[in-house]
């Protein structure tokens, strides 16, 4: 989780949205290392986990991630989960719940529904106090700065 807060970090420093993920191979390797840039590459799905998704697929020269874990700093919106789906990602571990967003256990429960046809071992609340403080920080600054 320490390399995902990293990448949250750098997103800060852009003036994105601090929230960064990495994916790590089943021998225990940094394969792909995504922080948020939806605003500096002018993509709305550059969120962190798709940004280290991709970046572990071009390691691994395949779509499927399997028996790959991926650490980001909050809990996946519905896009990234999907993605994850997609990706065929064996473990999800996030650091702070998204009450607003989340697709795992705030908002929605996507790795409950068993009309999926994947299943991601999810683990929750990792670090999550730092986690949340980075955004919480992030946000009193934006408003501090506003006016």
């Amino acid at each position: 989780m320490q390399a995902a807060l990293i990448e949250a970090r750098r997103a800060w420093d852009m003036d994105e949205v601090p929230v960064g993920a990495v994916v790590v191979d089943p021998a225990g390797e940094i394969i792909g290392r995504g922080c948020n840039q939806p605003i500096a590459s002018r993509d709305p799905t550059a969120h962190a986990e798709i940004v280290a998704l991709r970046q572990a697929a071009a390691t691994l020269g395949n779509y499927r991630l399997p028996g790959c874990v991926m650490y980001v700093t909050i809990e996946p919106c519905i896009m990234c989960f999907g993605a994850l789906l997609q990706a065929r990602i064996g473990r999800l571990v996030f650091g702070a719940a998204d009450p607003k967003g989340g697709a795992c256990v705030s908002l929605y429960r996507l790795p409950d529904d068993e009309r999926l046809n994947h299943r991601i071992e999810v683990v929750g609340g990792v670090v999550e106090a730092e986690c949340r403080n980075l955004l919480q920080d992030f946000f009193r600054q934006k408003r501090n700065s506003a006016g």
